[in-house]
């Protein structure tokens, strides 16, 4: 039987400690801090980005947020700065043990998704 992503990055309480390295890792970025640092509601961004990645990695909860382009569109987000994000995630993955072929599987579901947040 194959495991899912969802169980492979540690279920439920291994996507949290995801999520708030991911994001401590955002805001201690120079190159993409000040966007993080204008969040005025850090716990529900947490919780949407929870929802994203267990829905996304074939977990049992449903993401309540936006589309990718609704979310990010006007942020005028450029290239170097998807490349600094993803860099940032790959921190938290290795931070967390993560193996190499579920990283290899968020980074295709990182790559899926940049049209819809790059220069939108």
């Amino acid at each position: 039987m194959t495991t899912t992503l969802y169980q492979r990055l540690g279920g439920a309480d291994g996507i949290a400690r995801l999520v708030d390295d991911i994001i401590a890792t955002h805001l201690a970025n120079p190159l993409v801090k000040t966007r993080f640092e204008k969040i005025t509601d850090m716990a529900h961004i947490k919780k949407l980005s929870r929802e994203f990645l267990t829905t996304g990695s074939g977990g049992p909860q449903t993401y309540t947020g936006q589309g990718m382009l609704a979310a990010h569109k006007g942020m005028n987000i450029s290239e170097q700065e998807f490349l600094v994000v993803v860099d940032d995630i790959f921190v938290a993955l290795n931070k967390n043990g993560i193996d190499e072929d579920s990283k290899k599987d968020v980074l295709a579901i990182l790559y899926s998704l940049k049209d819809q947040i790059i220069r939108v």
